[in-house]
């Protein structure tokens, strides 16, 4: 038995596995694009180690889609027939993993807390708690876990750069900021902890701020996979558009956001479709590019990973002006909500559902329905997870609806005016 570069036992003997699995180590903590790469040589030095077959299952179901959730049921079954001979700590992150890709997510919650408690080495188990914890709203649980494993690690960066989005989550913007950047401080690339500053500047509606932070460190993003090289991006993005400079905003979409996105991920689609709706707040033409992404939404509309993403793509395709794919995944949205527990059926069928009718009507500036659909749900709609900064754009969009809809009837008042018609007579 060996140990990894945490100080945690690992059931193998081989040493490449072991220098394998730290290289994934790593590259999972910075978002790095070669963690796929890393975990897949520790599977090729030792096939049979029980916690490199349950990162590989990880990889693929963070992914949060159905191919990728059918790549992870070999690496699980496989982590599952070898747990016996593993550590406690190993057998107890297997179970997390089986407990997400059954979307039992409440007790993969609950035993990333188990592990954090008692193996508070393990920066693997936290990461993907904060995961869990942020796609159910839930932003305390997301503090939490990465403070109680802090006396631990009082001075390693990438907890720092979790802790310190769980903070800016839980609206303590200076102390997040400062955590953010002495975590960069100890490790220029840090994507996280950009991120999490980037988080805190936008909120504070510090663009120029955001712009010149983010710059600084764009070039270590080159070694990000693409979900957070996109994200970063897309920050940078929105501060470009808090200042109005739409046209930097459509470049760096075409450069970086969907230029270089993996666009068959969902987590960069989701990117994408939130920034174009942006841009048309600001009034800038982007017609073309929903219709650009429709090909690449085509299998996500009977998956329902999450319903953070499900609102995100039933808006493009309504956008695009594809009513029968519109008609299609909201049918199928309506009968995956009906196969799920209580406590998930009420989520979909009583705010994500009407939540999405609200996002079709707008599409079609249906600025009634929208409105109409959208009020009763939107103090509810952090339970389908996101940040701030990417829930704000559901407010915007039933803002804009209102905006829309006053306008239209100020317009039709005058056009209905008898004095403006004793005059135009």
């Amino acid at each position: 038995m060996l140990r990894d570069i945490q100080g945690l036992e690992v059931t193998t003997h081989s040493l490449v596995a072991i220098a394998a699995i730290n290289a994934f180590i790593n590259q999972a903590l910075q978002y790095g694009r070669e963690a796929e790469l890393a975990i897949f040589e520790a599977l090729s030095a030792d096939p049979s180690c029980a916690i490199a077959n349950a990162y590989a299952a990880a990889h693929y179901l963070s992914q949060e889609s159905a191919i990728a959730r059918q790549q992870a049921i070999p690496y699980l079954q496989a982590a599952q027939t070898y747990s016996q001979s593993a550590t406690e700590r190993e057998q107890l992150y297997i179970q997390a993993i089986a407990a997400w890709a059954k979307g039992a997510i409440d007790t993969a919650i609950a035993v990333h807390e188990a592990i954090a408690e008692d193996y508070p080495q393990d920066l693997i188990s936290v990461q993907q708690g904060q995961y869990h914890y942020f796609y159910r709203g839930n932003k305390v649980g997301l503090l939490k876990i990465a403070e109680k494993v802090l006396p631990v690690h009082p001075n390693q960066p990438d907890l720092l750069s979790m802790l310190a989005f769980g903070l800016e989550q839980c609206h303590q913007l200076p102390e997040a900021e400062a955590i953010a950047r002495e975590a960069t401080r100890l490790k220029r690339n840090n994507p996280w902890a950009h991120h999490a500053v980037a988080h805190v500047m936008e909120t504070q509606g510090r663009a120029a701020d955001g712009i010149e932070w983010m710059e600084k460190f764009s070039d270590t993003w080159e070694h990000c996979n693409s979900m957070l090289y996109t994200h970063n991006w897309w920050h940078v993005a929105l501060f470009y558009g808090q200042l109005s400079e739409t046209t930097k905003v459509l470049s760096l979409y075409d450069q970086h956001i969907w230029g270089k996105a993996r666009r068959d991920s969902p987590k960069d689609q989701v990117g994408a479709i939130s920034l174009l709706l942006r841009l048309e707040f600001q009034s800038v033409p982007v017609e073309e590019r929903w219709d650009n992404l429709v090909p690449h939404l085509l299998t996500r509309l009977h998956e329902h990973s999450l319903p953070f993403q499900d609102l995100h793509y039933i808006y493009a395709l309504a956008k695009a002006n594809q009513a029968d794919l519109v008609h299609e995944m909201f049918t199928s949205m309506t009968a995956y909500a009906q196969t799920l527990d209580s406590t998930a059926r009420r989520i979909w069928t009583v705010i994500t559902l009407p939540a999405a009718q609200g996002m079709i009507a707008h599409a079609r500036n249906d600025w009634e329905g929208a409105i109409a659909y959208l009020k009763p749900v939107l103090s509810k709609l952090w339970v389908v997870g996101g940040s701030h900064a990417q829930q704000q754009l559901f407010h915007q969009l039933y803002k804009d609806a209102v905006l829309r809809s006053e306008a239209e009837s100020k317009i039709a008042a005058l056009s209905w005016s008898p004095s403006l018609r004793s005059k135009t007579a």
